[in-house]
């Protein structure tokens, strides 16, 4: 089973798209919401591992222009 994640995004006035559009491509990320409330955009994420999501928003995500703060929030499993 995956490790699943929501990354909650910030994003500069006016950069919502372009940055939605850039998340869309990037191949662990499975889907791309626009909210309301203090954040712009939650993407999920879903990896083999915890270090492999973290490479991810490091690498990928917070190098997007227009992308000003995250909150990765992981997935956990209540039994």
């Amino acid at each position: 089973m995956p490790t699943r994640a929501y990354i909650l995004i910030e994003t500069a006035v006016g950069k919502t798209r372009e940055v939605v559009h850039a998340l869309r491509v990037i191949p662990l990320i499975s889907a791309v919401d626009v909210v309301t409330g203090p954040y712009d955009i939650i993407a999920v994420v879903e990896a083999d591992d915890l270090n492999a999501i973290g490479e991810m928003v490091t690498n990928k995500v917070h190098v997007i222009s227009g992308v000003l703060r995250t909150v990765t929030c992981l997935s956990v499993g209540i039994k």
